[in-house]
């Protein structure tokens, strides 16, 4: 592999990204781990929208939806997604791109059972991506879950996780005069092993 030094040193770029949002997590005001997700729709229209990056695991990056909204459409239909992180604090960002696999079981009551209550009731309440009639009528939803499933809910069917794992991800830092700092991680299939290269600004 290409030897790296600095911030940008290491053989494993999950570890990497892992120690990145760290840093980031002490400096960033708000949401160190939003990510800006890229799906395309049937026609080949890109979406892009932000949500918050939960896990970065051994091989992959997990966050968390609702499995009937529009990413999820996306992701079902083309199983691939990409998304940026980026910190203006750090003058940093990670991209990546990758397949895409539906985390539930386990794993994903865990998570949903670590959110606060509001949330929870929340994500039983909403039609995510579906027309709302008015803030009323979703707080009125909000309170009939309440009534029904009480204190402790239990994650709904329809409520769930994302893993991507990549095939490329790029990490980028700022540099002087825009002589930027990149590295591209790539490899042939998402068990294959990676190859570094430098790129220009």
């Amino acid at each position: 592999m290409m030897k790296r030094t600095g911030i940008f040193s290491g053989d494993d770029p999950f570890k990497l990204a892992q120690h990145w949002l760290g840093e980031a997590t002490a400096v960033e005001v708000n949401d160190p781990n939003a990510i800006a997700l890229a799906t395309v729709d049937a026609d080949g229209m890109p979406n892009v929208r932000m949500v918050l990056l939960k896990e970065i695991e051994p091989e992959g990056f997990v966050f968390y939806t609702n499995f009937e909204s529009a990413k999820a459409d996306e992701i079902g239909a083309g199983g691939k997604a990409a998304f940026v992180m980026h910190w203006k604090s750090l003058r940093r960002q990670i991209r990546v791109r990758g397949t895409v696999e539906k985390v539930d079981g386990a794993q994903a009551d865990a998570y949903f059972a670590s959110r606060s209550l509001q949330s929870r009731l929340g994500a039983w309440a909403s039609k995510q991506s579906r027309p709302l009639k008015s803030r009323t009528s979703l707080v009125a939803e909000v309170a009939k879950v309440t009534a029904r499933q009480g204190t402790n809910p239990s994650r709904p069917d329809f409520w769930g996780g994302y893993r991507i794992t990549p095939t490329e991800i790029e990490f980028w830092a700022d540099g002087a005069f825009r002589l930027h700092d990149r590295f591209r991680w790539t490899r042939s299939t998402t068990t294959g092993n990676w190859r570094i290269q430098r790129l220009n600004p």
